[in-house]
């Protein structure tokens, strides 16, 4: 694996442990492919941390754009922030960002697909039963792909 560079504004870097928070709590990120033609390509998806296996997961579709970019190379960047805070007197935001740098696959596994299915719908449906109702109705063909990073970095910046 190539030798990462070091981050430049070190005194705004973060710990790991901060980097897990804002990844298990932000609802979405932005995740960077090497689109087409030379062009980036960059959406914004919802994700789910899994801190049993320290693997960032989605789900789509099972064909598209997308997931051709990511079988031709599946080396990808996320990016996600958390909401930010004000300090007592201050007007500028304090924010959190984490980059996860790392390489993007297909679960295969049925089990795994459902269960991180309804981990990542923990964030968002309001009870488990419509969550077994999404399921039910679109379980078959939900996509779930993982992110096993091999860098993560983030920094605290205040906005002023």
């Amino acid at each position: 694996m190539n030798e990462f560079r070091k981050m430049r504004r070190f005194k705004q870097e973060v710990s790991k442990e901060e980097c897990i928070e804002v990844l298990k709590t932000a609802p979405r990120g932005i995740l960077a492919f090497n689109g087409e033609n030379g062009y980036p390509y960059a959406i914004p998806i919802n994700q789910f941390y899994d801190e049993n296996d320290g693997k960032i997961y989605f789900h789509g579709a099972k064909e598209g754009l997308k997931i051709d970019l990511m079988n031709a190379n599946n080396k990808v960047c996320f990016t996600v922030m958390d909401e930010g805070f004000r300090k007592e007197g201050e007007w500028a935001l304090n924010i959190k960002s984490v980059i996860c740098l790392g390489r993007l696959e297909t679960v295969t596994d049925n089990e795994k697909i459902l269960d991180e299915c309804r981990r990542l719908a923990r964030k968002f449906y309001p009870t488990e039963e419509e969550i077994e109702e999404e399921i039910r109705k679109d379980g078959a063909r939900v996509n779930v792909l993982a992110l096993t990073i091999d860098r993560m970095t983030g920094k605290l910046v205040n906005e002023s």
